[in-house]
């Protein structure tokens, strides 16, 4: 029962993303957008409208969707087969779908936070799906993390109840200039710089990796980490001309480059393609924040193929090592998983850039662009010094899976042979390869060609050797030799762990209320109102029944004793009274 559902989702979404792309075709072809307005409710002068937006952008952002989420569906019956709930693992998923695609056609604020907020909800949701502590740290991490995000779109919510409608799409263009739409425009800037984990909101991003693994192919590489860089594209023309744009160029440039750095020190597999992740969103809104949102959608598109295809290789690879996902106890799969291994590599080296695979034609056109615009010498330098660390941590990745012998158990059995995994592989190898050519021609209906010096237009080849040999070396030293001679501890500790974010942005925020709250429950809830309420009472009076208890069971001399001083008191009282 599980399986059929599996596979009957995975052909129908797979059918809707075949029909989005056909329609995307038409609509790009005949030069049309279409605009729903469809009216919910009216009720004397009060209507509520639901608006979608079909243009060429969001039915090609839909089809990449609705394919990669079908190829990882059919992936969780193999990859998920042995887990009980595996139907609630794909209502998930799909619930997943269907809120990426409401945020992708909505021109309209409000049915992006519907989106958006279904978004931050199911990737809580998924990552908690195996219940222990570590996955509910991390669920925590990222639901607080992202409700920045979200409550920052309810803002934009109320500041544009100013212009009397919430369809902002129609406000672009000619409020561009006004002072409510620069607030605007600083808010949807950090909302979606929480949602793509940019500098000071990465760490949650590396921890969202307790999710299941066909979860984080689909939701932490390609679908919901790119909504934040989706909604800055729509949002380009309203926030290029603001001071905040500078900044986040700044902030792309550095967390691409924290990226790369921290991806070079883990260990942990799943880790490691996630930091890769973070490097190429830090791309995306970088290369968005100078001014080229079209490119920024063409290499989010066809990184979200050859990243989602890395997770599933991933995925199997753990799968065959008992779920173990060190790197260091792998080694030489190439020999005993041919086809997975062909199928990592060439999405390594479409991440790396290799010419003629998809990462290729969208990486080397920004850094063209980018050697090509007015800018300084510091985001120069950081781009490239990115570009080599890309193929640093790759190559560090391939000598320590392929090349390094097997380190987990003596006697091992690592198969190739599950279908139903390498199928769905297949699929998202064939988009790897052809993607980046495909949408250069769809994107792009112009010929474009960019004249720089020789050098400069080498210079990603150059970075890219650079990166490769230093990779190779690095990793064939002993382990702490560049450490012992390059770097101190300290350091070398300080870029391991994301620039300290991960305990920044935990304890850090919460450590100062936590020690308070402890000591206003130490001191004032458990301490002095104790003293002088319920509990101060109780001991005094439980002092008066000892007392009284003592001359009671002990002495029977005293305790008619006391009868008499009682009585004569009385009379005392009396006699004054009369």
């Amino acid at each position: 029962m599980n399986k059929n559902v599996c596979f009957f989702m995975f052909m129908f979404l797979f059918f809707f993303s075949v029909l989005s792309f056909l329609f995307m075709m038409y609509l790009i072809m005949n030069n049309m957008v279409i605009f729903f307005e469809w009216e919910l409710i009216s009720f004397n002068s009060i209507s509520i409208v639901m608006s979608i937006l079909f243009d060429w952008m969001s039915l090609l952002f839909m089809m990449f969707v609705l394919m990669i989420s079908s190829v990882v569906i059919y992936y969780s019956k193999s990859y998920m087969s042995s887990d009980l709930n595996l139907v609630r693992f794909i209502i998930l998923v799909l619930l997943f779908v269907f809120s990426m695609i409401l945020l992708i056609i909505s021109p309209n604020i409000i049915s992006i936070l519907l989106g958006w907020d279904g978004l931050g909800l199911v990737s809580y949701l998924l990552v908690i799906y195996y219940q222990n502590l570590k996955s509910y740290n991390a669920g925590m991490l990222t639901a607080l993390s992202n409700r920045i995000g979200d409550v920052l779109i309810l803002m934009v919510i109320s500041w544009m109840m100013n212009y009397g409608s919430w369809n902002y799409i129609f406000y672009l263009n000619f409020m561009k200039n006004d002072l409510i739409m620069s607030f605007i425009s600083i808010m949807i800037i950090l909302a979606a710089m929480t949602k793509s984990a940019q500098i000071p909101f990465s760490s949650w991003l590396p921890a969202a990796m307790a999710a299941p693994t066909p979860v984080s192919a689909l939701v932490h590489s390609s679908t919901l980490v790119t909504a934040g860089v989706y909604l800055l594209i729509r949002f380009n023309l309203l926030i290029l001309n603001t001071f905040f744009i500078k900044v986040l160029l700044l902030l792309g440039v550095l967390t691409m480059f924290m990226a790369g750095i921290s991806a070079n020190y883990e260990f942990d597999l799943k880790k490691i393609i996630a930091l890769s992740t973070l490097s190429q969103l830090g791309l995306m809104m970088s290369i968005l924040s100078m001014g080229f949102p079209d490119l920024a959608f063409f290499h989010l598109l066809s990184h979200a193929m050859f990243k989602a295809l890395l997770f599933m290789c991933a995925g199997v690879i753990i799968h065959m090592m008992n779920d173990i996902q060190d790197i260091r106890y792998m080694g030489g799969i190439s020999f005993y998983l041919p086809m997975t291994s062909l199928c990592l590599n060439i999405s390594n080296m479409a991440l790396c850039g290799i010419p003629f695979l998809a990462g290729f034609y969208s990486k080397d056109l920004i850094l063209e662009m980018v050697s090509f615009s007015n800018l300084n010498m510091f985001v120069f330098f950081f781009y490239y010094v990115s570009t080599g660390l890309t193929m640093f941590y790759t190559v560090r990745l391939l000598l320590y899976m392929m090349i390094n012998d097997y380190n987990l158990l003596s006697v091992y059995n690592l198969y190739d042979e599950d279908y139903v995994m390498l199928n769905s592989m297949l699929i998202l190898l064939f988009m790897s390869v052809v993607s980046g050519s495909f949408l250069s021609w769809v994107i792009f209906y112009y010929p474009y060609m960019i004249y720089l010096p020789f050098n400069l237009k080498m210079m990603v080849i150059y970075v890219s050797l650079l990166g490769m040999i230093m990779g190779f070396m690095v990793s064939n030293m002993k382990i702490y030799s560049i450490n012992k001679f390059i770097m101190t501890y300290n350091l070398s500790s300080f870029l391991c762990l994301m620039w300290f974010m991960p305990n920044l942005t935990t304890y850090g925020l919460s450590y100062y209320f936590l020690n308070f709250g402890q000591n206003l429950l130490k001191i004032v809830d458990m301490g002095w109102t104790e003293l002088y309420s319920g509990q101060g009472f109780m001991i005094i009076l439980k002092n008066y029944s000892i007392f009284y208890n003592m001359f009671q069971m002990n002495n029977l001399k005293i305790y008619l004793f006391s009868f008499v001083i009682w009585m004569m008191i009385m009379m005392y009282v009396l006699i004054i009274n009369i």
